[in-house]
């Protein structure tokens, strides 16, 4: 059995890279394809048997809870007009994972939205991931770093590498090896360094899974970078405490496809990467789309 069971998935943020389209609608809901972006994460999480998922979210957010309810109305439109088809994929998200919610009361950072899901998680290891990260199905992470789990103990990250002049707007780890090619240990961690004084060009992507311990050091971490409560800060504070108590951070160096949806020109690339791939879209939009480039 897996040994990990929930995940946690902060949803709270106003999406404002994303405005005008963001206004009234929650970033995480905007479609990948055919898909809202948020449901990707739910879809990963399942895929390795991880179905009990708390989204943390804010004002405006309902769009979200509805999207992972049933919809008797609509079924019932459809069975009407016999739509067998399309009343199995509005089934889908629904089937995924038993959904929780919990509201972020004010926006204090990633690091105050991971504490919040503290009362649901309870004393066992758990997975957070980012709305705006999408990991592309073709290739899993989330197990590997179960397997990292399993042998270490402790936190396990997922790091990237990334162009030098890159590296400021991320939270950027040093490292050092591990046992394994793919597999480090991460010995420091740094939010957004200025450039020229960032550790390393390994960043830190939106997939983590925490030791229960990191509740206890998020409730003494006072705001940092921005005044908010971050997640980084309370992750270099579990590098250094015993792993027999639930410290020490190893990380896997990804090299997969991973699109940030919230960036507009990742998410343009996301769709087509995905619709490329689709087994309904994929091949009459192939040959359009050779057909547009070249002219």
């Amino acid at each position: 059995m897996n040994s990990v069971r929930k995940v946690v998935i902060p949803v709270a943020g106003l999406g404002t890279r994303f405005l005008p389209a963001s206004k009234a609608v929650p970033k995480e809901m905007l479609p990948v394809v055919d898909k809202p972006a948020v449901q990707y994460n739910v879809e990963e999480a399942a895929s390795v048997g991880i179905t009990d998922v708390l989204m943390v979210t804010g004002r405006n957010k309902e769009a979200i809870e509805n999207h992972f309810d049933a919809m008797p109305e609509l079924n019932a439109n459809l069975a009407a007009k016999g739509d067998e088809a399309r009343i199995a994929l509005a089934a889908e998200s629904e089937n995924l994972a038993q959904i929780h919610f919990v509201r972020q009361g004010e926006a204090l950072g990633l690091g105050h939205a991971v504490l919040c899901a503290k009362g649901h998680v309870g004393n066992e290891p758990f997975v957070v991931m980012l709305g705006d990260d999408l990991i592309d199905a073709r290739d899993p992470v989330l197990e590997q770093m179960i397997a990292i789990r399993e042998q270490h103990g402790g936190s396990v990250l997922c790091l990237m590498e990334v162009p030098q002049d890159q590296v400021y707007l991320y939270g950027c780890a040093a490292v050092e090896p591990a046992d394994s090619p793919d597999v480090v240990r991460v010995t420091g961690l740094v939010e957004k360094p200025p450039p020229g004084e960032e550790p390393s060009n390994l960043i830190v992507i939106g997939r983590y899974l925490l030791d229960p311990k990191v509740f206890e050091v998020l409730e003494r971490t006072e705001p940092g970078r921005g005044g908010e409560i971050q997640l980084t800060d309370a992750l270099h504070e579990l590098i250094d405490i015993d792993p027999q108590d639930g410290g020490g951070v190893h990380a896997v160096v990804f090299d997969g496809r991973r699109y940030d949806t919230g960036d507009k020109l990742s998410y343009l690339q996301a769709n087509v990467m995905l619709a490329l791939d689709n087994d309904e879209l994929g091949g009459s939009f192939r040959e359009w789309l050779k057909s547009y480039l070249s002219e």
